[in-house]
Order: C-alpha cells, then structure tokens, then sequence
C-alpha cells in the first residue's frame, strides 16, 4: 500500500469517524444512495438460488456455498432480491458479512437487501466491510444477546464516494490486490490444514504403534486403529477410568445459581486445549441436589452431544468442578493409565467417535458414556506410555510453534487487506490508473 500515493487535495466530509475525502468526492448517507428491497415470498421458484448467511464468508465478501443453505425450508418466508443487489448480513454486524448478487434469488431474512442507485455495488459492498463502518452500525444494534441492525440505522451511514467511472477503476484495483492476497492467505491456510493432518497422524501413530518401529505387532481388531506391538494389552476404557456426565440445575431456581463459587463447566470448554478456569458457578444446593459431579483433576472432559465440531472433541481439565450433560468426564486410574496418554488416545479417536456417534442404532449426534466406556485402548506399560507422551510433546510442539507462526502471517496479510480497502474507499490512497 505504501507505494500509492494521496490525492492531491481534500476537504472535510463533514463526518467526524470519516475525517477528509478527496475534495471532488461526494458523501451522502447510504439511504440516499440504494434503497431497500422488501420483497418476500414463501414459495421460492424450483432452482432459485438461495444465499444464508452461512454462505457469506466474513470480513471478505465471498460466496461460499453451505450444505444447510441448499435445505433451505421452502415453506418458510425468505427475502428476494435482484442481480446486482447488495446483501448485508444485519445480524450480528460484527461478522461482517455483505455480498453482491450476481443473479436474482432468494435469502434469509436476517439480510438487509439493498438496491444501489447512485455507487456501484461493489463500492457499497466494500464500504460495508470496513471496520469503522461495522463500529458506526454496532453502536446501534439492538438486543444484547443476538444484536441485528436495522435499515434506519444502517441507512443513517454516510458513504463517501468519487462519480462512477473512478469508482469502477478503483474497485478493479481492489479487486485485483485483494485476490493476490486471498490467494496467499489460502496457500497459508492449506499449509495449516496439512500441519492439523500431520499432527493427528502422528498422535494416531504415537498411541498405537509406539516407539519401535521393529517391535513385532499384532492385530488390534479395531479397523482405524490397525496392528499394535504384541506386547500391549487392550483393554476397554470403562477397566481403566471413571466415566460420567453432569446436567443443568433450573435457572429458575436463584439458590442453584445465585452466589454460586463452583465452577460448572458447558461443552464449549473442550475447544480449548486445557481448562484452568470457568464463568459460571452453582452453589453447595446445586451440588447437592442436581445431579452434578465434582471432578477433581486432572482429568479428560469430552463434548458428547451436538452437530458442531464439539462433538467428540478433548479436553484436560486442570481445576476442581463439574460439568452438564453435554460433556462426559474420564478420570483414569494411575496405576494404569497416565492423562496424558488417554488425552491423545481420544484426540487420535476424534474422526472415530464422529462417525460411531452418527452411525445407525446409536442415539443421532450423541456420544453415550456408555459408548465411551466400551472403547477398546490399547495399553503399553505406564513407563512406555511416558516415553511415548515425552517424544510425542517434542514433535508436536515443533508442528503447534509452525502453525502459530502461519496463522499470525494470515492475520496479518487480513489487517493489512482490510487496511487497503479502508484507504482506499475513503480516499486516502489513490487508485486510479496514471493518465
């Protein structure tokens, strides 16, 4: 970006968040330049295009089509809108999510639909993505939980904008930077999915094939898992653990929850790699009377229900609490089986728990503790399973420290195309093709 240069003169837009424009440059509020299409309908033509929300990437703008959107329900009321409309997601606007038709169709109704008339639609597109227009239209988001903008306010925006032959050159430049750099953040971001294959790959190999690539091997019986050294055992993790879950104590009732100091845990803890802290407690009385667990740790803590990638995922917990019935405890005995070693049993048992939990005769998107219990692992001595944990840290800490390094490279080549695209919707860098 720093090799363009600013306009040669400018002037005050008269918009304090906004500051100077160039001084041939127009401002209006953006209900003066594109209206609002209010059309609905609940009996979608046969093919039409339908676009959710889901479908919308954030931040960028881009069509990316979700298996959900084409099971749309066709009973219900969707928005319509037009070739060359723009769709601006209204809920939660912190997201970001605006994109230009490329043909008629349908959408959801938590999309404002706006008909440009005097920008061009890629222009008003771009400067609804820009992070002090998404701060201009949060300020006045209603509703706390799930805050949705609505047309007054999102009309109320002024839009600075040169005539429309400028404003096509200048979005071809965009169009064109931007690609160069969603182009690099996808080589990245292939990078990091290679590192997640690698990194499972080798949790999979750690637990069940060892150290020794000489050792002589058996047949474990279980398909995913394959062949594993003769002299392991394989034992069911009920043998080897304590398993349960927790539940929800009424909110209705303030002496489950009203000063409560323990810790109570939901199944979103298991994105994270430890748990070491919690932000919702139930009190002595919710101990007492609901059917709630006090898990001393260390100990695994999986996400046992759910359509979402939660399902099945692992976490260590690291402090004393209890959990709801989204989540499964296992508490392993030491005289058997290290944490460490049945947290990277169970990571490497991801993939495995997905499908057994979506297969046929089991309850739909749910683990049981049952299920659980009877998963067959196999077990090399404690001293082996410590050798196996020590030399598997070392390898995946390398893997976690590269893929860290990427992702910041990402985060930055995403600052630094939002930062292109400000300055240049607002004028501060100069586009245009040198006479």
């Amino acid at each position: 970006m720093s090799h363009y240069k600013p306009y040669p003169a400018y002037r005050d837009s008269g918009v304090e968040w906004i500051g100077d424009v160039p001084s041939d440059w127009e401002i209006a509020r953006i209900k003066r330049t594109a209206s609002l299409r209010t059309d609905r309908c609940t009996d979608a033509p046969d093919g039409a295009q339908y676009i959710g929300l889901e479908d919308v990437e954030s931040g960028s703008g881009k069509y990316r089509p979700t298996a959900g959107s084409a099971r749309q329900n066709e009973d219900s009321t969707v928005g319509v809108f037009r070739a060359g409309d723009v769709l601006y997601g209204k809920l939660r606007p912190y997201l970001k999510k605006a994109i230009v038709s490329d043909a008629n169709g349908v959408c959801s109704t938590e999309f404002l639909v706006l008909q440009p008339k005097t920008v061009l639609a890629p222009w008003l597109q771009q400067w609804l993505l820009t992070t002090g227009v998404t701060q201009q239209i949060e300020a006045g988001c209603e509703g706390t939980k799930m805050p949705r903008a609505d047309w007054e306010h999102v009309g109320s925006i002024h839009v600075p904008s040169p005539d429309a032959f400028e404003q096509a050159e200048i979005v071809a430049v965009l169009d064109r930077e931007t690609k160069r750099i969603d182009s690099l953040i996808a080589k990245k971001t292939r990078f990091i999915e290679l590192l997640k294959e690698k990194r499972q790959a080798l949790i999979t190999h750690a637990v069940t094939k060892g150290l020794n690539p000489k050792v002589k091997m058996k047949d474990s019986g279980v398909e995913w898992i394959g062949e594993v050294p003769e002299a392991w055992s394989f034992q069911q993790i009920k043998f080897l653990a304590s398993i349960g879950n927790g539940s929800t104590p009424t909110k209705d009732n303030t002496t489950y929850w009203e000063n409560g100091h323990f810790p109570w845990l939901t199944s979103s803890c298991v994105n994270q790699d430890v748990v070491n802290c919690a932000d919702q407690f139930v009190t002595d009385a919710a101990l007492r009377e609901c059917h709630l667990p006090v898990i001393t740790p260390p100990a695994v803590l999986v996400g046992i229900t759910g359509q979402g990638r939660t399902r099945g995922m692992a976490s260590t917990l690291l402090i004393e609490a209890t959990i709801n019935q989204h989540i499964a405890f296992l508490k392993p005995k030491p005289q058997k089986l290290l944490i460490e070693f049945l947290r990277i049993f169970l990571d490497a048992s991801y993939g495995w728990l997905r499908f057994e939990s979506e297969a046929v005769g089991s309850t739909k998107g749910a683990i049981t503790c049952e299920q659980l219990g009877n998963i067959k692992m196999p077990l090399p001595p404690l001293v082996e399973q410590q050798q196996i944990l020590d030399q598997a840290r070392n390898k995946l800490s390398r893997i976690d420290r590269l893929s860290e390094k990427t992702q910041l490279s990402i985060d930055i080549l995403k600052e630094r195309r939002s930062a292109f695209i400000t300055a240049a919707v607002t004028g501060q860098i100069d586009l245009r093709e040198p006479a």
